[in-house]
């Protein structure tokens, strides 16, 4: 595949199975099949080699690539850095979309750089990738119980008070992707800050 300097990769972090489906750790797939649904876009197996689910489009002229990892969490890295290699795009153009006990439930954050913040599936990507310079999508899942294991936390699911609220920050996750897309990291971070007020 010839690079594409212009090209952009959005990778929803998850745990395959049905047993993870709708779990805390799974919100970042979770927005991005909320953009895929969004605009009529499905997923499909990547070729041979390529241990995601891959769904293709041109967005002004510019190829997108978002991506579902068929690993576990915490060897995201094993789809991700292989999909960048495939299409040629470059790290600064990669958004990964993840959960964060950091961030407030329901709130979205953009941040460009900087560590791993205890979630295993980016501390995968910057172990393989080497750099720390790509994009997050961080989806707030709050903090857990102070007599709960943060691991434990985030392989559960929502509550039902919280479905509400989850389901909006989807919503608007997918609207940053789209921001992302179109106008750039630093368009798509203040886009963030702004829907959170």
């Amino acid at each position: 595949m010839i690079a594409d300097s212009s090209a952009t990769l959005i990778v929803g972090l998850r745990n395959p199975g049905s047993s993870y489906e709708q779990t805390r750790h799974n919100i970042g797939a979770v927005a991005v099949d909320r953009f895929l649904s969004d605009n009529d876009l499905s997923l499909k197996r990547a070729r041979q080699g390529l241990k995601a689910d891959v769904a293709e489009t041109n967005v002004a002229g510019r190829r997108v690539v978002l991506a579902v990892p068929r690993t576990f969490m915490n060897e995201s890295s094993q789809a991700v850095v292989p999909l960048l290699k495939y299409y040629g795009i470059d790290p600064e153009r990669l958004l990964v979309v993840h959960d964060d006990i950091d961030v407030p439930l329901g709130k979205i954050k953009v941040q460009h750089g900087g560590g791993h913040g205890g979630n295993n599936g980016v501390r995968s990507v910057l172990g393989s990738l080497g750099s720390e310079k790509f994009w997050r999508l961080k989806i707030g899942v709050g903090r857990p119980p102070s007599h709960m294991d943060a691991a434990d936390y985030v392989l559960g699911r929502f509550g039902a008070n919280e479905r509400e609220t989850v389901d909006v920050a989807v919503y608007r996750a997918a609207d940053v992707v789209e921001a992302f897309i179109t106008d750039g990291g630093d368009r798509a971070r203040q886009f963030a800050g702004e829907l959170n007020d």
